[in-house]
């Protein structure tokens, strides 16, 4: 079994996306690695090579900024490291540049990589989530944060990324012109979300950024505001993390140089929550979940 891992990123250093931390948390379980980097506003590019691990493949890239519509941009880019993964690799391990997996988890992934590897139903395994907010101490308990997402597909050129790439669904010769979503197998494995703990003034940077992705410039103006600082929704509903973190993102915990001051006792959920708990309690099924995939059982 040949696995390779694929990831893309412009501007971390401007945006404070741990990409380092992302590839080096899932390295381990790859014989090859496609980063795609786009020509960045910063030393983005230096900042990859310095992982000087020759399983690394740099792919420089060009983004295509009028690819406002639905963030497309973010799933071009995606593709371009994929396609760059040659064809004798079996698994492709996506990360993106704010997520990182714990080491714990890497012989689960391995034996279920091992387990499917030969079933052609299985495009894909599915991992769980934990979206870490304003601090490395709280994650967020709401409906609005996804629960699963696909981070290991086929090397199989007609799967392409979805959208915003959130996701991937495959695009074979005769077929429905939205793709037909992964068949996948749900794993017991987690991955870890770091994309909302900045400090304050790189999360706003990267809201100014980021939602240009899909807005006008004049809508962002209105979403994003004009303050230097992003303010941490003291509202959010969130639960306290009473595990470990990857030992790769350590360092960065260590370096946290601004104080979180949400409150997570004041986070109320809405009766809807309430009841779409209830419901997932007694069923499993959660109502109104997004669902880009097909779980096998």
């Amino acid at each position: 079994m040949k696995v390779a891992g694929f990831t893309f990123i412009r501007n971390a250093l401007l945006y404070d996306y741990p990409v380092v931390e992302a590839i080096t948390s899932i390295l381990p379980l790859c014989d090859y690695f496609v980063v795609a980097v786009g020509r960045s506003d910063d030393d983005t590019l230096d900042l990859v090579r310095s992982i000087n691990d020759p399983r690394l493949h740099i792919v420089e890239t060009v983004w295509d900024d009028t690819l406002r519509e639905g963030g497309r941009v973010l799933a071009v880019e995606t593709n371009k490291a994929f396609d760059a993964i040659p064809p004798e690799y079996d698994w492709c391990f996506y990360i993106q540049a704010d997520e990182c997996v714990h080491e714990a988890d890497f012989p689960v992934i391995r034996r279920s990589m091992e387990r499917w590897l030969d079933d052609p139903a299985t495009e894909g395994l599915l991992f769980r989530y934990r979206h870490f907010y304003g601090s490395y101490d709280y994650f967020g308990d709401s409906r609005r944060w996804y629960r699963r997402e696909v981070r290991i597909i086929r090397n199989d050129k007609r799967i392409r990324s979805y959208r915003d790439a959130q996701g991937f669904r495959r695009y074979p010769d005769e077929g429905p012109a939205k793709g037909l979503k992964l068949r996948v197998r749900l794993i017991d494995a987690w991955i870890h979300h770091y994309g909302w703990v900045k400090h304050p003034e790189a999360q706003q940077r990267k809201q100014l950024n980021f939602n240009k992705l899909w807005l006008t410039d004049e809508q962002v103006r209105k979403r994003v505001g004009e303050s230097p600082v992003y303010s941490y929704n003291g509202s959010e509903p969130l639960k306290r993390f009473t595990g470990t973190h990857p030992a790769v993102i350590l360092p960065r915990i260590a370096a946290v140089n601004w104080q979180f001051s949400g409150d997570p006792a004041r986070g109320r959920l809405s009766a809807k929550e309430r009841l779409s708990r209830f419901v997932e309690g007694a069923t499993g099924w959660r109502p109104g979940e997004y669902r880009n995939y097909i779980l096998l059982r």
